[in-house]
């Protein structure tokens, strides 16, 4: 086996723990994210409010990904996609 499956098969259940943990949670980590995200726009006085609106946003976004993941699973690739461009920021 190759070293990268060697890893996959490791970190898997390290991934269901961190989702488990993402799921009881969710609101205290997003108050973190928001914490954390407040305190360096206070220290850099505005002046990158909107890359750190973004990545606040992103965060956010992985985080629900992690909390969700059996949501996705059982999807089976029947999503359908969006039906436009992401709305910009």
């Amino acid at each position: 086996m190759g070293l990268f499956h060697n890893l996959k098969a490791r970190l898997g259940p390290a991934k269901g723990k961190v989702s488990d943990l993402a799921q009881q949670h969710g609101g205290k980590i997003e108050h973190g994210i928001d914490k954390a995200a407040k305190a360096v726009d206070d220290r850099t006085k505005g002046k990158y409010s909107d890359k750190i609106h973004t990545g606040t946003d992103k965060a956010k976004g992985a985080m629900d990904r992690l909390a969700h993941k059996d949501d996705r699973d059982t999807g089976g690739g029947t999503t359908t996609p969006p039906s436009g461009p992401p709305p910009t920021s």
